[in-house]
């Protein structure tokens, strides 16, 4: 693991509506590790976070094409088929002309506002669409040339059964719906099966002995800290940074979640009053 990376104790997924609202210096001042949105986050934000000693990283969809991007129109035409859950489309990786906008120009326009790397997301999706594999690892090794030559990192999550070829890219790996998950089709919250956590336990430790920093991503709805508890309890047991959150990532926890001691006693070890 990247020594930048070992003292890793909290970290928020804050891409949600009105994450970047406010006073983000003092709402993330507990927070070691923060991803934002990539395109929506300003450099004098980044800078804000970074006096509180956080690292920043801007999330990027690469493997779906989001028509609310400044690239849409670049990128249009590398649609698959149409992902209901989230209103986007599944990406053609397999093309040149794809990748290239992505490494020659979005990632680098991202990089330029000072965050510390980027947080691919939709890596993935080649467990459903086998035959843009090829071109999916080809961006990813790209995307890891272009970030690491400047010092910066990269993370992706999800997919660890498809990850192996590429895991020697990351830095860090998260996993969403550990132990609580969404589902789209009844519009609720619940439990994952038991088999499931274990599953994605062993996935978190398998990656975390890659030499990856590990998080995990649970979705509770609100107030139930039962559940919120059992997430905690379930990710620190494997070495993984814990974060909850509704599944649009809009809320943040009352203070940041943390294995083995308070946010407060983090803070005060980091200097934050």
């Amino acid at each position: 693991m990247d020594p930048r990376l070992q003292n890793m104790k909290t970290w928020a997924f804050a891409i949600g509506d009105g994450m970047l609202d406010g006073n983000i210096a003092l709402k993330f001042a507990g927070y070691d590790l923060v991803i934002v949105d990539g395109e929506a986050v300003q450099p004098s934000q980044v800078a804000a976070l970074h006096q509180n000693g956080t690292i920043v990283l801007s999330y990027l969809s690469v493997g779906t094409i989001e028509n609310w991007r400044w690239w849409y129109p670049n990128v249009k035409k590398f649609r698959l088929d149409y992902w209901g859950d989230w209103g986007e489309w599944y990406a053609d990786t397999s093309k040149d002309g794809y990748r290239n906008i992505l490494v020659q120009k979005v990632a680098p326009w991202m990089l330029k506002k000072g965050v510390d790397g980027l947080f691919l997301d939709n890596t993935d999706m080649i467990e459903t669409h086998p035959k843009q594999k090829a071109g999916m690892r080809t961006l990813v090794k790209r995307l890891s040339n272009l970030v690491h030559s400047k010092n910066k990192f990269l993370f992706a999550q999800n997919g660890e059964d498809v990850i192996g070829p590429s895991l020697k890219y990351y830095d860090g790996w998260n996993r969403e719906d550990v132990s609580w998950t969404y589902d789209f089709d009844t519009s609720q919250y619940h439990q994952q099966a038991p088999e499931d956590i274990a599953a994605a336990q062993a996935a978190l430790q398998t990656i975390s002995a890659a030499g990856l920093l590990v998080t995990a991503t649970d979705y509770v709805d609100d107030g139930n800290t039962a559940a919120e508890a059992l997430c905690l309890q379930n990710a620190c047991s494997v070495g993984a940074l814990s974060f909850i959150s509704d599944i649009d990532l809009t809320r943040l926890p009352a203070s940041p979640l943390i294995c083995g001691g308070t946010s407060a006693e983090r803070q005060a070890r980091r200097g934050i009053r």
